[in-house]
């Protein structure tokens, strides 16, 4: 009986040839199903909930832990969002971020090493989401910071990992930016971007066209319906970025 968050058959088939294959682990122990793991960390990404609180028919919730940590290291579930982002209609690039508080359970990881990429400000403890999604509003790639970072810094190494000849990009007046606009016509794009207000001169906009930005946020949104994305309880930027892609590998099988 498939159960509320669990993933269907038809949504199993297209990512279950992406896994790592099901051998067994140490001492000749089968180890759990990948299905089952999987169904446990999409339960987690929905519910929000603590890896203590996940349910037995999950398993151990260090097997799960211990297989999303492996995942995510090796890099299969970067390689399984890349291969369904193949499919990305590149017509229309639209660019956005978005703000999401962290919540105290986030603090406390160990400072050295790569950044977790928790700010601080006025507004308390913060990461930012940035991410490109395609014509139809499915994502095409993702990057997370420190919720104080200014958007327009993260255009561009978005932009560098998606190729966008004869695309529109789309943006709000928050990425008018002569060196964004400057890459964009380089790499043969067409910006889509109001300029500031109050600018000396004020660039033609396809308002038309620029409605179709409303995607992004959209695909904000989705990615909020994720109780474990919608407010960050990780300490770790990578398992952080790990449940928003996994996120967004469900957002592709839709």
């Amino acid at each position: 009986m498939l159960r509320r968050y669990e993933l269907t058959d038809e949504e199993w088939l297209r990512i279950e040839p992406l896994l790592p294959p099901e051998n067994t682990g140490k001492q000749g122990r089968p180890r759990k199903d990948n299905r089952i793991i999987m169904n446990g960390i999409v339960w987690l990404a929905r519910s929000g909930a603590p890896w203590r609180d996940l349910p037995e028919r999950y398993g151990s919730w260090k097997t799960v832990y211990s297989r999303f940590r492996k995942w995510i290291d090796d890099g299969i579930l970067d390689n399984i969002f890349r291969i369904l982002s193949l499919e990305a209609e590149l017509e229309e690039l639209s660019i956005d971020a978005s703000i999401i508080q962290a919540h105290q359970h986030s603090a406390g990881a160990k400072k050295r090493g790569p950044s977790n990429e928790i700010g601080h400000s006025r507004g308390g403890a913060s990461t930012k989401i940035h991410a490109v999604v395609d014509a139809y509003g499915y994502p095409v790639y993702l990057m997370i910071s420190e919720g104080q970072r200014n958007d327009i810094n993260y255009a561009i190494p978005l932009l560098d990992q998606i190729e966008i000849n004869g695309s529109n990009v789309l943006a709000d007046r928050g990425y008018d930016s002569n060196k964004l606009l400057d890459y964009v016509y380089a790499r043969g794009g067409e910006p889509t971007i109001p300029s500031r207000k109050g600018a000396k001169f004020e660039r033609h906009c396809d308002w038309w066209l620029y409605k179709e930005r409303h995607l992004v946020e959209k695909y904000f949104l989705k990615l909020k319906a994720f109780r474990r994305i919608a407010t960050r309880y990780d300490k770790l930027a990578a398992t952080y970025l790990g449940f928003i892609c996994i996120a967004s590998i469900l957002i592709w099988l839709k």
